[in-house]
């Protein structure tokens, strides 16, 4: 008899973005079930009603599509394959309370939350447990005296599980090895809240069971809810799954991830110009390995990634490394993938929108495959490539002071006339003319290719001059070095 296919899921809650965090658990859920033949389950846990949003399940939705995180069920049959959502399944986990109720599994518990706070601080300050003393166990499944079905209302009950004291819970963690826990250490934790709405643990193993999920891959902040789920499957009398706790990701100063340590939210690194190919191999190495290999074509991580090689310890988050690993993939990609992905960052570098729109398509690709070598991020290569667009540009002053001599401006001036009278204007004739002109002069090549490529640019690095000329045509390099030498007087 053949082993049912893994299935795995993600199960963000929409009270924010999809941070980095959340998109590394995403990604490892996404690897193991690619890797494995498996299912991929997205599952938006939204019945905290008064935090959840749309706004925020449209935007983790956007991240998962942006890093092509792609799943593979959904409720809709025939349409559009959209994540399961636990709002439109509140009936289910309805079900399931009354069915241990039934079973004398759980019962009903009417102490107000003022009350608990009450006993909490005598507990406290007597030094006692602040565990929930089980007062309302003798109520059993007996229905209160208000409520809808016992079950809903602001006068109704809560629903709390039953849980024995019979000894230990062990694990076999998938990342974290064997992993103990006391029953002495639970309490009687509610199920359904007074208003009838789920809490976070009965939610998620009522649907990872109706999901057959077979492995709960989640980031290890979870660990403490562990013992309680695994109390709800017993009580429930079902199998456990496989549980894989992978560890957080921590700031470079070894501290937990946080805003102060910059960006937290995948989408910002979009819109600060990564390549989400770039995001992803960064993220499927922050905690996982495969020998000494950084760079991953997806294809690849698939075959490659087993939660064996995920490791225990905290992986730290390098941003100078993730910023390197982008630079990888710009290098690499084709300058014709690059150009609508780079036409917003031209314009919020100060290039005006409608000299990017004269361009045709092969000179904006031409243009790229100029500067894409030296750029780390698509803004940064926005920034860099600028100045070959019409328009005024930002001069680097120490440099045009350094470079833009008398003597330079005058071979400029000498140089221009040289290059109106070319039968072409190409990188090749460009080339000769300059090199004519430096052996002539008695000078290096560079001491005439720079005071160009600072009037051109505005400063002293630049990918090769000669084919940046021919790029920008005669008429703008004649316009902007003339600009550069009525600046400098």
């Amino acid at each position: 008899m053949t082993s049912p296919k893994p299935r795995v899921r993600f199960a963000p809650s929409p009270t924010g973005y999809l941070h980095v965090g959340g998109a590394r658990t995403a990604l490892y859920n996404w690897l193991f079930a690619r890797h494995e033949s498996g299912i991929f389950i997205l599952r938006i846990e939204d019945t905290d009603a008064e935090r959840s949003t749309e706004e925020s399940a449209g935007a983790i939705l956007d991240a998962m599509h942006w890093l092509g995180l792609d799943w593979d069920e959904g409720p809709e049959v025939g349409g559009p394959l959209g994540p399961y959502r636990q709002a439109d399944r509140l009936d289910l986990y309805r079900e399931y309370a009354r069915k241990l109720l039934e079973d004398g599994k759980a019962y009903y518990c009417v102490c107000t939350p003022e009350e608990l706070e009450v006993r909490r601080k005598a507990a406290l300050a007597a030094g006692r447990s602040l565990k929930y003393d089980g007062r309302c166990r003798e109520r059993g499944n007996r229905r209160p005296s208000s409520g809808r079905g016992g079950l809903v209302g602001a006068a109704g009950a809560a629903v709390r599980l039953l849980i024995r004291e019979s000894g230990t819970i062990e694990i076999a963690d998938l990342v974290h090895g064997p992993i103990r826990f006391e029953d002495a250490d639970l309490d009687d934790f509610i199920l359904l809240r007074s208003d009838g709405m789920p809490t976070y643990n009965f939610a998620v193993v009522i649907d990872d069971v109706l999901m057959g999920i077979t492995h709960v891959i989640r980031g290890d902040d979870h660990i403490s809810n562990t013992p309680r789920q695994i109390k709800l499957y017993e009580a429930l009398d079902l199998p456990l799954p496989r549980f894989a706790h992978i560890p957080m990701i921590l700031g470079p100063d070894r501290s937990r991830l946080s805003k102060r340590h910059g960006a937290m939210g995948v989408m910002a690194y979009k819109e600060m110009g990564y390549l989400p190919e770039a995001m992803v191999n960064y993220l499927a190495r922050l905690g996982w390995s495969h020998g000494d290999q950084e760079i991953f074509a997806p294809e690849e991580m698939i075959r490659h990634f087993t939660l064996e090689k995920v490791g225990r310890t905290a992986a730290v988050f390098d941003p100078v490394k993730l910023e390197w690993l982008n630079g990888q993939y710009l290098k690499q990609s084709a300058p014709e993938r690059l150009v609508p992905l780079i036409r917003p960052f031209w314009e919020a570098s100060g290039v005006n929108r409608e000299e990017v729109g004269r361009k045709d398509d092969a000179w904006l690709e031409a243009a790229l495959r100029l500067f894409q070598e030296r750029a780390r991020t698509l803004a940064e290569l926005a920034s860099s490539s600028r100045f070959v667009f019409e328009g005024k540009i930002e001069r680097d002053e120490a440099a045009v002071r350094k470079i833009l001599t008398p003597e330079a401006k005058a071979r400029l001036l000498a140089l221009l006339q040289d290059i109106d009278v070319l039968s072409a204007f190409t990188t090749a004739l460009l080339e000769r003319l300059f090199r004519a002109r430096a052996e002539t002069l008695g000078l290096k090549l560079v001491d005439l290719a720079q005071p160009f490529r600072v009037a051109l640019s505005g400063k002293a690095v630049s990918p090769p001059i000669f084919p940046i000329m021919e790029l920008m045509g005669p008429e703008l390099v004649r316009r902007r070095v003339e600009e550069a030498l009525e600046e400098e007087g």
